[in-house]
């Protein structure tokens, strides 16, 4: 399965104290980012056929998973030409936790626990291998497991 999602990604895990000890997401992305996670798997699940999948086993992809996923970032205005990759912050594992958690909503496997294997990277935006906006390029596969 290959979902692409625009938006700007938001990391997910870092909380803040309200002023009566509530938490909340310290990022204002994550929500958005979230929602156009679980959008744009929806538009990859109902045109690929998948919805009678997840009626039936509970996800449009069972088993054990492996994802490779690109994040394309935009380019800061401070950024150095020689800078390639966005070293800095978000966290790439803040950014994988908001995405994933996307992708469970919408049950594009059974739980982000299915996930056994990760590639992930982070681009700047028109940079070679990422998207021409701010998104993220995901691939999911099933991993079979012979016993």
């Amino acid at each position: 399965m290959t979902i692409t999602v625009f938006g700007i990604p938001g990391p997910q895990g870092s909380k803040s104290r309200g002023r009566y000890g509530q938490l909340y997401e310290s990022s204002k992305k994550v929500k958005p980012w979230r929602e156009a996670c679980k959008y744009a798997a929806l538009e990859v699940i109902e045109n690929e056929g998948l919805n009678n999948r997840r009626r039936i086993y509970g996800a449009a992809i069972s088993g054990p998973v492996e994802v490779e996923i690109s994040f394309s970032l935009p380019s800061p205005q401070s950024r150095k030409k020689i800078d390639r990759y966005p070293s800095r912050k978000p966290d790439i594992d803040k950014l994988l936790r908001s995405t994933f958690d996307g992708l469970s909503d919408i049950r594009v496997w059974e739980d982000d626990a299915r996930v056994v294997r990760v590639l992930a990277r982070k681009l700047y935006v028109g940079e070679m291998g990422a998207l021409e906006s701010p998104g993220a390029f995901i691939i999911v596969n099933s991993v079979w497991v012979n016993h």
